[in-house]
């Protein structure tokens, strides 16, 4: 397809957090590539604010899957030109069907990671990303720059930019990626002892989490969200690193341009998923035979052991964190 041919692409990523903040560079390699297209995307309302004010976007279609017939109807009347599915599961591949048109979809590594899972056979030590992959659908080139998240103007951030700011990010969806709450609380009590602040960041679901750790964290902030993406973003700026599980936030986190230390347990940076584009520093018990055990995480340790992060120790963090922070 000669792209003189291409005026409207429709971009489709349905979730999650994590999963759309990656599509960023993809989007502006997009826009290189097809410089006077309209670019629009399909995306849950939950994430939205991931691209919301990203100008290299036409328009943002809110999926809702009780109301998918009358979607399908409103973006069948805008005759795209190219569909760019990077998503590509049923839901996406539903709304692509019924429009008939030429489509670029993204092609997930699946054997490859059920095989890595199942029995630890890697065939991903290319240590391919997930954007690498998102452009490689679209067939697009990308540049050197990292994650984008663009935060509308009046957003300001709430922490004093004149102190040793350290984000923790303690939360994630599955239990198996998440540090251990009392390993947080000892290695932020050590950090504030050089005279950090430590900052606490999570949505609505970690608001038990959080409140718990700045009630054991000597002089902290708990900046806890009711999922205020912009918000949490323009505090992270603020921040000399962030220490995080491997979740939505260590990607946000990486869009702001953020240093991060991640704490990875049951899943491995294999799948595609390590902080793209900012410096960062992974840690992981790379000992056990079980791991990974799942490519998206579990909601208890299959071994019962939970060894993954049991043996990452707050002491042995510290000493990373503080080798890290000299090298920034």
């Amino acid at each position: 397809m000669d792209n003189s041919s291409v005026n409207k692409i429709l971009i489709i990523r349905l979730s999650s957090l994590g999963d759309i903040l990656l599509t960023s560079p993809v989007l502006k390699a997009i826009k290189k590539k097809y410089p006077s297209a309209r670019i629009d995307f399909v995306v849950k309302k939950d994430f939205e604010d991931a691209i919301l004010f990203n100008p290299n976007l036409t328009r943002i279609y809110a999926y809702n899957k009780n109301e998918t017939e009358r979607l399908i109807t409103e973006l069948h009347s805008r005759n795209y030109d190219l569909i760019i599915d990077l998503q590509n599961n049923f839901r996406s591949r539903a709304l692509t069907r019924s429009l008939n048109v030429k489509t670029k979809r993204f092609k997930k590594p699946t054997i490859k990671k059920m095989l890595l899972v199942w029995f630890k056979i890697n065939l991903l030590r290319e240590l391919k990303t997930i954007t690498q992959r998102y452009a490689e659908a679209a067939n697009v080139l990308l540049d050197d720059e990292g994650l984008n998240l663009f935060l509308p103007d009046n957003i300001l951030p709430t922490l004093d930019p004149q102190k040793k700011n350290i984000g923790f990010c303690p939360g994630a969806k599955h239990f198996t990626k998440r540090w251990l709450p009392e390993y947080f609380v000892e290695l932020g009590n050590e950090l504030a002892k050089f005279g950090y602040t430590v900052v606490l960041f999570g949505g609505k679901t970690e608001e038990e989490l959080c409140a718990e750790l700045a009630n054991k964290i000597n002089g902290s902030m708990n900046l806890q969200t009711g999922n205020n993406l912009f918000q949490i973003a323009a505090d992270m700026k603020l921040c000399k690193m962030i220490v995080t599980n491997d979740s939505g936030l260590m990607h946000t986190a990486a869009a702001v341009g953020i240093p991060v230390t991640v704490i990875f347990g049951s899943t491995v940076r294999e799948f595609g998923f390590a902080p793209y584009g900012v410096k960062n520093l992974i840690l992981e018990n790379k000992s056990l035979s079980c791991r990974p055990c799942s490519h998206i995480g579990k909601s208890s340790c299959p071994k019962g052991h939970f060894n993954c992060m049991k043996e990452i120790k707050p002491q042995f963090v510290l000493n990373n964190v503080e080798k890290f922070l000299a090298e920034l």
